[in-house]
This record gives C-alpha cells, sequence and structure tokens, in this order.
C-alpha cells in the first residue's frame, strides 16, 4: 500500500457528524467491532454472487458515511465486478488488506479522540 493511501478522512468524516468528534469516533468504534466482512467473505466461499454483492453494497455504504475512502474505492471496485459477473478472490484479498490498515486507522484515531 502506497504512502498516500488515505485510509481514514478525520476532518471529512466529523463533517458529516456535523463536527461532533466525539460521535464520529463512536461510529468508528462501531464499524471496528462489525465490519460486515465476514459476511462478504462467506459469500464469497459460497460463490454466493447475490450475497456478495449485498455484502460489499451494505459495507460500501458504511465506509463511504465514515468517511474511509480506499476502503470505499475497493468495495466499489468489488460491487462493479460482480456486477459484471465475476468474483475475483484477488479484490476481496485486496478489501481485506486496506480493511486492516483502516483498521490500524481508527485505532489511531480511538486512541487520539476516544
Amino acid at each position: 500500500m502506497a504512502d498516500d493511501v488515505v485510509y481514514l478522512d478525520f476532518t471529512e468524516g466529523t463533517k458529516r457528524v456535523m463536527n461532533n468528534a466525539k460521535l464520529y469516533v463512536k461510529l468508528l468504534a462501531k464499524f471496528k467491532s462489525d465490519t460486515k466482512i465476514g459476511d462478504l467473505e462467506m459469500a464469497f466461499t459460497e460463490g454466493d454472487k447475490e450475497k456478495a454483492q449485498a455484502a460489499v453494497h451494505t459495507i460500501k455504504g458504511v465506509v463511504s458515511n465514515l468517511s474511509l475512502p480506499e476502503l470505499n474505492k475497493q468495495c466499489i471496485e468489488m460491487e462493479t465486478q460482480i456486477k459484471a459477473g465475476t468474483m475475483n478472490p484477488k479484490q476481496l484479498e485486496t478489501i481485506q488488506t486496506v480493511l486492516a490498515a483502516t483498521l490500524l486507522e481508527i485505532d489511531k484515531v480511538i486512541a487520539e479522540n476516544g
């Protein structure tokens, strides 16, 4: 992952909750406790495109609202692939890697603001 990748946009995230940093941190902590990635992984394991698309769409909505840009970008890519009829395990790996990096950023924000 490149250094210029933005995993978490704190400024934009707090704007989305009327500049309430405490609420934003609380929402990040809630996301961290249940990312819904397990639903996506299970759908992949089962080869269920419909469930995979639903799962990635849900994750995409949440991460978009939380201003987690790189994870959002990767979810959009996966959703596009699934809509085109492809379930690419490499894209799932990318999402898992980006999620791990995003969770590290969330931990930092929680430590600094929680």
